[in-house]
């Protein structure tokens, strides 16, 4: 099966050609990196031309429009069966993409979720605010969506093509994260999660979401609940 790992990328210039360079030394031959730069202003998008690599498509947004819109691009645009979602800031380590898509190559899931919380792999430590956020909203989503994740929010998720790619989603930033939750919840499709490991960022490192995100989550949990 072909693994399709797509790469949301915006001014990630200090750490998208190590993302790269993690997710092509991964041993699963059978992949395509689809990285989809949302109109950077720093150098990510020179540094990705610079892979010459025919496994590697870059798709370039002529404006800034959001993780969600991104991801939705990068599914048009992935031709493997299994559809891999990598934030590019490194928070998220390739190395746990077998524990990702293994439930998945078993015949077991159609969806994996990673969760920051499960397991004893390595997780940085950072703000507790930021946890207890993390924590209400995916409360909130499991009350809403019927499920027990752990980290509803996690920025590592692998998906059977076949079945996101019949999902309509809609949300163009932060926002995909409850959106596609929510929806899957309303489909008959078997979800796993797996414990990955975390190397948070600060906002001096560039971590970008913020507590104007967490209330659009809120609000997507209960659109989603009620709408398709």
């Amino acid at each position: 099966m072909k693994l399709s790992v797509i790469v949301p990328c915006y001014n990630e210039e200090k750490t998208i050609q190590l993302i790269i360079s993690k997710i092509l030394n991964q041993n699963y031959e059978n992949k395509e990196i689809i990285i989809i730069d949302d109109c950077s202003n720093d150098n990510s998008a020179n540094i990705i031309k610079s892979f010459d690599n025919k496994n590697i498509k870059l798709i370039t947004n002529n404006k800034n429009c959001g993780k969600g819109y991104c991801v939705r691009k990068g599914i048009s645009a992935s031709e493997g069966e299994i559809i891999l979602i990598q934030d590019a800031d490194l928070e998220y380590e390739p190395e746990d993409y077998n524990s990702l898509i293994n439930p998945i190559l078993k015949g077991h899931a159609d969806v994996v979720f990673g969760s920051r919380f499960l397991g004893s792999q390595e997780h940085r430590v950072l703000y507790f605010w930021h946890k207890v956020g993390n924590t209400l909203l995916t409360i909130l989503s499991n009350v809403f969506s019927n499920l027990n994740l752990t980290d509803m929010e996690c920025g590592l998720k692998a998906f059977r093509a076949e079945a996101l790619k019949k999902i309509n989603l809609k949300e163009n930033r932060f926002g995909f994260e409850p959106e596609i939750t929510l929806k899957i919840s309303k489909l008959n499709l078997r979800i796993y999660e797996v414990g990955v490991r975390y190397f948070g960022r600060t906002y001096k490192e560039g971590k970008k979401i913020n507590w104007k995100d967490g209330f659009s989550a809120i609000r997507c949990i209960i659109k989603y609940f009620f709408t398709d």
